[in-house]
């Protein structure tokens, strides 16, 4: 298994790269997402990856961030009917934040709008990831959507820590808000979210 490729970059267009490791050329299949993070031409980059194994081929997908391979993984082990290719349409035409949000949420119109992914299959994202996305998702998405100051940006990391560990997002809201009145705004995510769970409790 190849976990990622640490080389310089040698072309770069939206849907693939090339990077010389050691003087071998990989060449990578990439989503908009990941493409839109890349250094220049003849740059250092590290690319986290994928390796498809076919009957026909081996094909290797990179991605800039673990989020985005992570989702790429979700997305073909876990949607029926979604292969590599949708799976790179999906991320390259939605964010990981909106996408998040948009199965949180239920918004097939949005999903189906994806090159590739019809009604049915965006109805089957929203029903095969809901669970694994969950509430979290759509208060990321939510946040994401508005311009966040360094407090408020705090108080979010705060809130989406205390949703993993299983808060309701109003609950979790409400916990960390009243940390943050007690503590100040000077106060760490790791103090807010400590101050937070005894709130809580």
């Amino acid at each position: 298994m190849i976990n990622f490729l640490h080389g310089k970059l040698v072309e770069a267009i939206p849907t693939q790269v090339i990077i010389d490791v050691h003087g071998i050329g990989y060449e990578a299949l990439i989503p908009l997402s990941s493409f839109d993070k890349l250094p220049q031409p003849g740059n250092e980059v590290k690319l986290l990856t994928h390796l498809a194994i076919r009957d026909d081929a081996h094909v290797l997908y990179g991605f800039m961030t673990p989020q985005e391979r992570d989702m790429f993984r979700l997305l073909i082990n876990t949607v029926s009917g979604i292969g590599p290719k949708i799976a790179l349409n999906v991320l390259s035409g939605m964010n990981i934040s909106a996408l998040r949000g948009a199965v949180a949420n239920g918004d097939v119109k949005s999903l189906s709008q994806i090159s590739g992914v019809g009604k049915k299959t965006a109805e089957r994202i929203v029903v095969e990831l809901k669970d694994k996305v969950g509430a979290a998702g759509a208060w990321e998405a939510a946040s994401a959507a508005r311009s966040l100051s360094a407090s408020d940006q705090k108080i979010n990391d705060a809130v989406l820590a205390l949703m993993a560990l299983g808060y309701k997002q109003p609950e979790a809201h409400e916990s960390i808000r009243a940390a943050q009145a007690v503590l100040g705004e000077k106060a760490t995510v790791e103090e807010l979210v400590r101050a937070g769970l005894k709130k809580g409790v």
